[in-house]
């Protein structure tokens, strides 16, 4: 096994992923999707204004004009509109149904990645991705009722699907510029172009009120901590991963957040262990060890 500096981080931004997707479903049972998404980008920004400086100085780098919209686009598909998308797929399938059907996320990169950045796999490498998929498919895909499936479910797992196919997109989209430029500069390009995009998507849905926090009720710590941790936390580690290591690579092992949401659901949101999650993960894991091996 090979566990360098790209590795380690995509193995710390899963545990910090996971701990956001639970506080997520907690907070997205009282504010709509795009309530909550708008939200806590707008805290993560702020949160970067002070931490830009602090890891970078105060010089600016020379952002060509190409890599700038890159970065803008790449917010406003994987953040703005994927993670919009996600919180509703998360309201109808729960977190642990949800934190390993986001292990799809992997073959949408690797595909992409052989694409459009010229990254190839060894065959143990494309081995573990086949026992990723089907451990997506074994714990994320409903049970037949008599009834046929819930609609509410099928609907979700297209929403998902959908959300984690953006967010591929988008990673690949920006990672060379990733390696081209600071990390937390190109972070906070993306998230003024996710803000951005939520604006747009809004005025043209007629959806402009609810970018507006609630006058009552609104859960600021739980919101604050989710989008530290959840956000701010886990993306700069997710952003590192794909800047030290491959593409395709990082994917992979930004899997293991499966584990964490699985097991914090159970034991933190009630949610049921069932048999085929415990399978699905563990070919999932299966999988992260034969990316590996190199």
């Amino acid at each position: 096994m090979s566990l360098g500096l790209g590795e380690l981080f995509s193995l710390l931004s899963a545990l910090a992923w996971a701990v956001g997707v639970i506080l997520y479903r907690q907070l997205g049972a009282t504010l709509p999707p795009l309530q909550l998404n708008f939200l806590k980008n707008g805290l993560v920004l702020l949160m970067l204004l002070p931490a830009i400086p602090l890891l970078h100085g105060l010089a600016i780098p020379r952002f060509s004009a190409a890599h700038i919209a890159l970065a803008l686009a790449s917010g406003a598909i994987g953040i703005g509109i994927a993670d919009t998308l996600y919180f509703r797929a998360l309201n109808a399938l729960g977190a642990g149904r949800m934190g390993v059907l986001g292990n799809f996320y992997s073959p949408f990169v690797i595909v992409l990645g052989y694409l459009f950045l010229d990254e190839r796999l060894t065959a143990l490498q494309l081995w573990g991705f086949v026992l990723v998929s089907v451990g997506v498919f074994v714990a994320a895909w409903p049970k037949a009722s008599p009834g046929g499936r819930p609609p509410q479910v099928l609907r979700g797992l297209g929403l998902a699907l959908l959300s984690i196919a953006l967010m591929a997109v988008a990673i690949v989209m920006v990672k060379r510029v990733l390696e081209a430029q600071p990390l937390l500069w190109v972070t906070g390009l993306r998230m003024v172009g996710a803000l951005g995009g939520m604006v747009l998507v809004a005025a043209l849905t007629r959806q402009i009120a609810l970018l507006h926090p609630p006058t009552a009720g609104l859960p600021w710590r739980r919101l604050a901590l989710a989008a530290f941790v959840g956000q701010f936390l886990a993306m700069i580690l997710w952003l590192a991963g794909y800047k030290y290591t491959q593409a395709s690579v990082a994917a992979i092992l930004n899997e293991t957040a499966s584990v964490f949401i699985l097991l914090l659901a159970a034991f933190w949101l009630k949610e049921p262990l069932t048999r085929r999650g415990i399978t699905g993960v563990a070919l999932t894991l299966s999988g992260v060890a034969f990316m590996l091996v190199h």
